[in-house]
Parts: structure tokens; C-alpha cells; sequence
């Protein structure tokens, strides 16, 4: 068998057989098959696809590369979420505490953020002295006590994923929805659950930025998990404009908790709430949203959702009094309002810009080396649907340094486009596909 037969072959759009895979994976994981094999290989794959069954070993073989998670100890129905990225995404802050106020437990690994959208890591690191677990043992234990289970990216969990994603990254094959799907559903498979749920977010702020191509990729996810015997789910929900009211890292921890405490932007609500009820329906639970929505209400108002949060938080080596002082979060040392230009309703806000605005400032990572700083970010005051009047203020942008604050409000300034005509029925989920 050679490289170059199984790469011809996937030119012409043939399907693999298992052993052609078994051999091109495992002899580029041990160094036997060079770079350029493997970029010929990921641009035909571009080209022609994958089918479901191919692609299906496909991320067998790259979740078998590496470390698993397993939760010998927790007897709890485990879900585990996943965002493909946006702009203001602050659900797994909330998700975790919740899902196991209502008896079951989470159990994800997530990241850091890198260019325009932000990532779950972050935005808990802002809490001073928080770490994430980075072993196993941490990470099991922190999920036995709080029933929330958050791990940063190992190199020891799918190493093949690391080293194909470096590849794709410089042969322009990044965008090939069936090494996206393979890529996620890798680092979903490696770790214990009973459910994944994949946050697909849709729109100007989201990676899929038409309803098409994220409808592409949810089924390709979920084809891949349940024909791995691992039950998936996925929620295309709309990223048009940022989630809630926050952009930046300290700000949205904030909003997370203010969630929990009752005080929901209502478009996190109801992207949270649908997540937790496709758990709690396919664990059995209930069968309608309004059972779930009762279930979900009183965990809020009973406070078992924030004391969860604030435990999670202690036990991750950070301090839980943040919870009801603010003050002990990073605090940008000056504020600028932002001013509307024109009368009218606000039509759109682009995500994306919004979320390099607040990048520019220091909020994210143009490249993978770059400081962040967690006490910056961008509030909007207005959102989609909005009335609002020339010269008032729309958003308000918080900095420590002056160097491209300008910058920064013209974006914002640029994001928001103000109409005659008001949005009607605005959507924040749009498809489900299991």
C-alpha cells in the first residue's frame, strides 16, 4: 500500500476502505508519510468529500490517536456542548452550573479564543488565579464535586487533530466541511458523555455564515456521532448580531452570572434554555419545553444554579466572592460612549466587526501569541429591534490603552446599521437537526 494510491483514489472520489485509512493516519502520526502526501491528500478530500461511513472511521481513527476521558465516578446523565465560535458566546459560563442544578452534569473540553471570536477559557481566566484542569484527575474531580467538568485542549487528547489542523491551516483547506466536522467531533468523542449538543452558530459573527452551509456541516457532525453510537444533536442558532449585551472576557463572566441570578439578555436565555431541554428531553425527563422551562426556572430562582458556578469557581483555584463583588474581576480604567449617527430601528448589528472591535482593544487574539487583556471589552446598549435616536448612545466601549480606540468606534459605528423599518419575530434558533 502507498500514500499515493490512496490519495488517487480519493482524487477520482472513490470511497477509502478502513485499512487504506488505518494505513495513511497511522504512518502520518508516527512521521512515515511526509507533508506534501498529506496536503495532496486534504486538498482532494476538499475536492471530492467524504461519505458518511469514510468519514465516520475517519474520526474514529483521529479520536483513537490520543488520551480519552472516561467518568467512571459520576452516575449523572453527561452532556456535553459545543459552540463552533461567535461573538459574545458566553453559554458554557452559564450552561455548566445549570445543567447540573437540574441532575445532570457537563462534561466538555473548550478553548481560547482567536481572532474575532472569544473562547470559554478566557473568559474564566479573568477570574484571578483560576486554572483549568490539564489532567484527567483534575478534571474528574472538579466534575464528582460540581458536576461541571471544563478542560483546555491536551496534546495528549486527538494529537492527529492538531497536526492535520497545522496542515490544513497552510494549504488553504481549512474550510472543507468534512475535516471541520471530523476535527470537531474528534476532541467530542474522546471524552465521556451521553449526549453532545453542537451549538452551530449561524451569520455574520459565525464561522458558517450562511443557514446552508451550517445545515451541511450540523448533519455531517451528527452522522458522524450517532453512527459512532454517541447520541448528537445539533441547534443552528443565530449569530446576525453578538449574544447578550457583552463583548470581552471579564464583562461576560458578569452577565453569566447575572444570568443565573435571573437577569437574562434574552437571547442567551433562549439558546440556553433550548439546550437544556433537548438534554432533559433526551434523558427522559420531560417531553415538552414548557415542563423544561418550569425545571430550568426554579433551578435560577432556588440559587442551586449560581451556588453551583461559585463552587466550580473555588475549586478551580479561583475567588468565589466574585459572585457578589464585581470588583474583584479585572476593571478597564476608562469608558467611551459610542453615538448613534441617524433615527430609526436597528436593523443589524454585524457580528464580526463587532467582535474585531473589541479585539483591536485587546479583548482577543489576532495571533495565537497575543496577551489578551480581560478587563477590556464592548456593551452594547442598543440591539437588533431597537428604537433609537441620533446622538444617543448605542454602545459603550471599555479600554486601558488609547492606541486603536478609534478604530474600535468606527467599527462599532460601522456594525450598526439604523432603518425606518423595525425587525419583526428576530429568531435566535433556527434549525434542529438530530
Amino acid at each position: 500500500m502507498r500514500a499515493v494510491d490512496i490519495i488517487e483514489k480519493k482524487k477520482k472520489g472513490q470511497q477509502l476502505e478502513n485499512s487504506e485509512i488505518d494505513f495513511l493516519l497511522d504512518n502520518y502520526l508516527q512521521g512515515n508519510i511526509e507533508d506534501y502526501h498529506m496536503s495532496a491528500f486534504l486538498m482532494a478530500v476538499y475536492f471530492k468529500g467524504m461519505t458518511d461511513d469514510e468519514l465516520a472511521y475517519f474520526t474514529l481513527k483521529m479520536k483513537d490517536s490520543g488520551d480519552t476521558i472516561l467518568f467512571d465516578n459520576i452516575s449523572k446523565y453527561l452532556v456535553d456542548k459545543h459552540s463552533t465560535g461567535g461573538v459574545g458566546d458566553k453559554v458554557t459560563v452559564v450552561l455548566g452550573a445549570l445543567l447540573s442544578a437540574v441532575g445532570m452534569a457537563t462534561t466538555k473540553l473548550s478553548g481560547k479564543g482567536l481572532g474575532h471570536t472569544g473562547g470559554t477559557i478566557d473568559k474564566f481566566e479573568s477570574i484571578e488565579n483560576f486554572k483549568f484542569s490539564n489532567t484527567k484527575e483534575e478534571l474528574v474531580n472538579i466534575a464528582n464535586a460540581t458536576g461541571v467538568g471544563l478542560m483546555g485542549y491536551s496534546d495528549k487528547i486527538v494529537p492527529l487533530d492538531k497536526k492535520l489542523y497545522a496542515l490544513r491551516d497552510v494549504t488553504a483547506t481549512v474550510d472543507s466541511i468534512p475535516l471541520i466536522a471530523s476535527s470537531i467531533m474528534s476532541k467530542k468523542l474522546a471524552i465521556q458523555s451521553d449526549l453532545i449538543i453542537l451549538d452551530v452558530k449561524v451569520g455574520d459573527g459565525a464561522f458558517m455564515k450562511t443557514i446552508e452551509d451550517a445545515r451541511e456541516l450540523s448533519t455531517r457532525m451528527v452522522n458522524i456521532g450517532n453512527k459512532l453510537g454517541r447520541k448528537t444533536i445539533a441547534v443552528l442558532t443565530n449569530m446576525e448580531e453578538p449574544l447578550g449585551f457583552n463583548v470581552g472576557n471579564a464583562n461576560e463572566i458578569i452577565e453569566g452570572i447575572e444570568a443565573l441570578k435571573g437577569n437574562w439578555p434574552s437571547d442567551l436565555k433562549e439558546v440556553v434554555y433550548e439546550i437544556i431541554y433537548l438534554a432533559l428531553k433526551n434523558k427522559g425527563e420531560v417531553s415538552t419545553f414548557e415542563e423544561a422551562e418550569k425545571i430550568i426556572n426554579e433551578a435560577v430562582s432556588s440559587g442551586i444554579a449560581l451556588n453551583n458556578l461559585k463552587e466550580f469557581i473555588k475549586l478551580s483555584g479561583g475567588d468565589e466572592n466574585i459572585i457578589n463583588d464585581y470588583s474583584l474581576l479585572p476593571t478597564a480604567k476608562k469608558k467611551v460612549t459610542v453615538l448613534a449617527q441617524s433615527t430609526g430601528y436597528v436593523n443589524k448589528i454585524k457580528a464580526e466587526e463587532i467582535g474585531k472591535a473589541a479585539m483591536v482593544i485587546g479583548a482577543g487574539r489576532a495571533a495565537k501569541e497575543d496577551i489578551i487583556d480581560h478587563a477590556v471589552g464592548i456593551r452594547l446598549i442598543k440591539k437588533v429591534g431597537d428604537y433609537v435616536e441620533q446622538g444617543e448612545e448605542i454602545a459603550v466601549i471599555y479600554y486601558n490603552d488609547e492606541k486603536n480606540l478609534i478604530t474600535s468606534k468606527n467599527m462599532i459605528l460601522d456594525a450598526y446599521t439604523i432603518t425606518d423599518k423595525k425587525i419583526i419575530n428576530k429568531k435566535n434558533i433556527l434549525e434542529i437537526i438530530e
